[in-house]
């Protein structure tokens, strides 16, 4: 059982074909179809586009419930208690999963258990169901792609006509800020019909040295030094894309990181095909990095500076999902055809004020790999 607040849930996504619905539930009963209830009328059109069995609200006596005034919890448990019903499913265990409010949740499962139902965790179940991408998924994936891919490119025109005054950047009239970019970046989204949940990450020399620092608005950009700039936008679903620019000649600290960053993402790149584990690829960059001489999460647990990071993760209902690159992760680590992950190697200097991550895209075949995200890799915005 899945229980949402709407249907961008990524639990209940997968299964409803881009339709907008508010509150909604799924009930998939082992060895028979799923049903997707909604509750309310207006929405049925939009219901329908799923192509699953529905229970309408009349069915599920919502405006009953409503009507009597009955609070979130038991309005929801009440109407789940009646779609078991007409499923004429007798009580046993649920796994259940969404992102409902918890109180909701827990005044619902008290209903439930009151009638014999038990819970147990049922996240891993739609993990699995969705890792491996249908071709119309990895069409949505492949349109946000080329919406962060436009925006960086817009990124990198904007920093090659940027001019130097005082030792700060200039574009036109007015210093560049992070703000600007993160404007530049915002005015692309909407044209690939795209938005920003959950941000961006435009993030300037120091910033960028800490991974998932976002960069500060207010912050003039200078040249010669790193810019870290992450765009992970949603259309249907993500996608996740990250390139590092430097304005003018870059340090040789800044440069060789950069050489080595290109190496391992192209290293990483070659290895990448269904049937290897996301450890094992992380392994392999970490002795690269380690050969270069920088400290990685295996010689160097919890380090700050190097190879801070894992290199990768899925990508799709969630900007991170399975498989998993962790070395943890057992089967849920293992890449196979269908799934679209990112591979993004990085190096960070704290102290030193600078940063590199490449990041890009790929969705797996069986008779290859394809980069969803084609863009340079080049330091120097003018190769954009």
């Amino acid at each position: 059982m899945v229980v949402a607040r709407s249907s961008r849930d990524p639990f209940i996504a997968p299964f409803t074909s881009g339709a907008r619905l508010g509150q909604s539930f799924l009930i998939a009963p082992r060895g028979a179809p799923p049903r997707l209830g909604f509750l309310t009328p207006m929405e049925r059109d939009e219901a329908a586009r799923g192509g699953l069995d529905l229970f309408t609200p009349e069915e599920l006596d919502v405006e009953r419930w409503a009507r009597g005034g009955a609070d979130p919890p038991t309005l929801l448990g009440n109407v789940l208690s009646r779609a078991l019903h007409l499923m004429e499913l007798a009580p046993a265990q649920l796994a259940l999963a969404g992102q409902e409010s918890a109180g909701v949740v827990r005044g619902v499962c008290a209903l439930l258990e009151g009638e014999g139902w038990s819970f147990q965790p049922g996240e891993q179940i739609v993990y699995r169901l969705r890792k491996c991408k249908t071709p119309e998924q990895l069409e949505g994936i492949r349109l946000a792609a080329n919406g962060a891919g436009a925006a960086l490119r817009l990124v990198g025109e904007l920093l090659a006509a940027a001019s130097e005054r005082d030792g700060e950047l200039w574009l036109g009239a007015e210093r560049l800020r992070v703000a600007r970019l993160r404007r530049e970046i915002a005015s692309v989204m909407p044209e690939h019909g795209l938005e920003q949940p959950d941000g961006n990450i435009v993030a300037p020399g120091a910033d960028g040295a800490v991974p998932h620092s976002i960069g500060d608005d207010q912050r003039v950009l200078v040249p010669r030094e790193s810019l870290v700039v992450d765009l992970y936008p949603r259309g249907e679903l993500f996608a996740d894309c990250t390139r590092t620019f430097c304005v003018g000649e870059p340090p040789e600290p800044l440069a060789a990181a950069h050489a080595a960053v290109v190496e391992a993402l192209a290293l990483a790149r070659e290895r990448t095909r269904p049937g290897i584990r996301g450890w094992d690829l992380q392994r392999n960059v970490c002795r690269h990095f380690e050969a270069a001489g920088y400290p990685t999460p295996i010689s160097h647990r919890g380090t700050t500076r190097g190879y801070v990071h894992g290199l990768g993760h899925g990508v799709g209902y969630e900007v991170h999902e399975e498989p998993s690159f962790k070395e943890e992760a057992g089967d849920d680590g293992l890449l196979e055809a269908g799934d679209v992950v990112t591979l993004e190697p990085g190096l960070y200097e704290p102290e030193a004020g600078w940063a590199v991550r490449l990041e890009d895209l790929y969705a797996l075949g069986e008779d290859g790999v394809e980069n969803l995200t084609p863009l340079p890799t080049e330091l120097d915005p003018r190769a954009w």
